[in-house]
Protein backbone atom coordinates (compact mmCIF):
# COMPACT_ATOMS: atom_id res chain seq x y z
CA UNK A 1 0.00 0.00 0.00
CA UNK A 2 1.36 3.52 -0.80
CA UNK A 3 0.02 5.94 1.86
CA UNK A 4 0.20 9.53 1.63
CA UNK A 5 -1.06 12.32 3.90
CA UNK A 6 -3.04 15.28 2.45
CA UNK A 7 -3.45 18.48 4.70
CA UNK A 8 -6.07 21.15 3.56
CA UNK A 9 -5.30 24.64 5.64
CA UNK A 10 -7.43 27.96 4.69
CA UNK A 11 -10.48 29.82 5.17
CA UNK A 12 -13.46 27.97 4.80
CA UNK A 13 -15.45 27.65 2.13
CA UNK A 14 -18.66 25.88 0.26
CA UNK A 15 -17.11 22.65 -1.46
CA UNK A 16 -13.57 22.14 -0.20
CA UNK A 17 -14.07 18.73 0.78
CA UNK A 18 -16.18 17.83 -2.31
CA UNK A 19 -13.59 19.35 -4.39
CA UNK A 20 -10.59 17.32 -3.30
CA UNK A 21 -12.55 14.24 -2.60
CA UNK A 22 -13.63 14.46 -5.74
CA UNK A 23 -10.14 14.89 -7.41
CA UNK A 24 -8.70 11.95 -5.73
CA UNK A 25 -11.69 9.24 -6.71
CA UNK A 26 -11.01 10.33 -10.15
CA UNK A 27 -7.60 9.54 -9.57
CA UNK A 28 -8.78 6.24 -7.65
CA UNK A 29 -6.85 7.14 -4.23
CA UNK A 30 -8.74 5.47 -1.69
CA UNK A 31 -9.59 7.85 1.22
CA UNK A 32 -9.02 5.62 4.08
CA UNK A 33 -9.34 7.88 7.16
CA UNK A 34 -10.48 12.13 6.99
CA UNK A 35 -10.60 14.48 9.85
CA UNK A 36 -11.26 18.00 9.50
CA UNK A 37 -12.29 20.66 12.14
CA UNK A 38 -13.42 24.34 11.73
CA UNK A 39 -12.37 26.87 14.09
CA UNK A 40 -13.86 30.14 13.89
CA UNK A 41 -13.78 31.19 9.87
CA UNK A 42 -10.36 28.13 9.11
CA UNK A 43 -10.93 25.24 7.91
CA UNK A 44 -7.97 22.25 8.83
CA UNK A 45 -8.37 18.94 7.08
CA UNK A 46 -5.70 15.50 7.49
CA UNK A 47 -6.36 13.09 5.69
CA UNK A 48 -4.77 9.36 5.02
CA UNK A 49 -5.18 7.98 1.47
CA UNK A 50 -3.87 5.25 -0.45
CA UNK A 51 -2.07 5.69 -3.57
CA UNK A 52 -0.99 2.28 -4.99
CA UNK A 53 -4.14 2.26 -7.71
CA UNK A 54 -3.14 5.89 -8.64
CA UNK A 55 -1.58 5.95 -11.94
CA UNK A 56 0.26 9.44 -11.90
CA UNK A 57 3.33 10.14 -10.56
CA UNK A 58 3.18 10.96 -6.59
CA UNK A 59 4.62 14.76 -8.00
CA UNK A 60 2.10 15.17 -10.32
CA UNK A 61 -0.91 14.46 -7.95
CA UNK A 62 0.59 16.43 -5.47
CA UNK A 63 0.80 19.33 -7.94
CA UNK A 64 -2.34 18.97 -8.97
CA UNK A 65 -3.83 19.01 -5.26
CA UNK A 66 -2.05 22.09 -4.81
CA UNK A 67 -3.58 23.75 -7.86
CA UNK A 68 -6.75 22.30 -7.16
CA UNK A 69 -6.41 24.70 -3.47
CA UNK A 70 -4.97 27.85 -5.32
CA UNK A 71 -8.07 28.15 -6.90
CA UNK A 72 -10.22 27.70 -4.05
CA UNK A 73 -7.91 29.78 -1.60
CA UNK A 74 -6.77 27.01 0.69
CA UNK A 75 -3.19 25.15 1.02
CA UNK A 76 -2.93 21.71 0.33
CA UNK A 77 0.13 19.62 0.33
CA UNK A 78 0.48 16.09 0.05
CA UNK A 79 3.51 13.96 1.69
CA UNK A 80 4.42 10.23 1.76
CA UNK A 81 3.76 8.89 4.87
CA UNK A 82 7.03 7.35 5.19
CA UNK A 83 8.30 11.00 5.16
CA UNK A 84 5.03 12.38 7.14
CA UNK A 85 6.17 9.67 10.17
CA UNK A 86 9.91 10.54 10.02
CA UNK A 87 9.48 14.47 9.70
CA UNK A 88 7.08 13.79 13.48
CA UNK A 89 9.60 11.41 15.34
CA UNK A 90 11.91 14.45 15.64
Amino acid sequence: MSKTIITVVGKDAVGIIAKVCTYLAENKANILDISQTIVQEYFNMMMIADLSKVEKPFEVLANELAEIGLSMGVQVKCQREEIFDKMHRI
